[in-house]
């Protein structure tokens, strides 16, 4: 079943370079949403709604936070919207990650850019699950950091950019060889960033996340298709996925 709301803007605040956080009010969501699930936003004046993943949530309040980059058209006309302004929201869609074998675990986060909200939501509900976390975050610059100090507050947080300017230099998977043994890995973020992190843990049972753009997010068009690792078919990120295992599509 299609579920679209209205989803009321009950706070707007910039978290970095770019990058705003938006908190919204919608009962339904904040009680059904599970964490690596999008929301598919309606923005004024455009044809096709805008995929967002869902950063967290509480049930009590009926509050769903999401952040996103301005990077397109989309996203910043989406800007430009205010508290108390509504929302024309599909969601929530997507499967999303499969937590059940992780109590008592240790988990590996990785996120790069954008791709770090979704892991913010996975992150508590591990810590719920009494996961041990470990959390790699990588970031262009020291401006565009953010929610470092909410991964902090989950378990131990390596924090990279790119030209050095705030914690390591390099890349997520430069500093794969200082965060010690895990048991599974859960990434998401671009797909270069992937795509390495996948082969870096070949070894090691893992999810990743796919960022991608969608028509109808409801896996009715095919716009947003990706083959499987065996070479005998496609998924539906949309639908499908985001989240897949690691081991179960081709990113090349």
């Amino acid at each position: 079943m299609i579920n679209k709301v209205n989803m009321v803007i009950q706070k707007k605040t910039i978290v970095a370079k770019g990058t705003l956080e938006f908190v919204l009010k919608n009962d339904f969501i904040s009680h059904h949403a599970t964490p690596g699930q999008f929301l598919h936003i309606l923005i004024d004046g455009l044809t096709l709604r805008r995929p967002v993943s869902i950063t967290d949530l509480d049930k009590s309040s009926g509050e769903v936070t999401i952040v996103f980059k301005i990077v397109g058209e989309g996203t910043k006309k989406l800007a430009t919207y205010e508290p108390r302004q509504s929302i024309d929201v599909i969601g929530p869609l997507g499967n999303g990650f499969d937590i059940k074998d992780t109590h008592q675990k240790t988990v590996l986060l990785i996120g790069g850019g954008i791709g770090i909200p979704p892991l913010y939501h996975l992150g508590k509900r591990l810590v719920e699950n009494d996961a041990k976390i470990i959390s790699i975050l990588g970031y262009q610059t020291k401006e565009s950091v953010f929610y470092e100090r909410e991964f902090q507050a989950l378990g131990d947080t390596y924090v990279v950019t790119n030209d050095g300017t705030h914690g390591y230099q390099g890349l997520v998977t430069d500093v794969l060889s200082k965060v010690g043994s895990f048991d599974t890995f859960y990434t998401c973020g671009p797909t270069p960033m992937l795509k390495a992190v996948k082969e870096r843990l070949s070894n090691v049972d893992g999810s990743i996340s796919l960022e991608e753009r969608m028509g109808c997010g409801i896996g009715a068009c095919l716009a947003c298709v990706i083959p499987t690792s065996d070479g005998e078919g496609y998924r539906k990120i949309c639908q499908d996925g985001p989240v897949f295992h690691a081991k179960e599509v081709n990113l090349s």
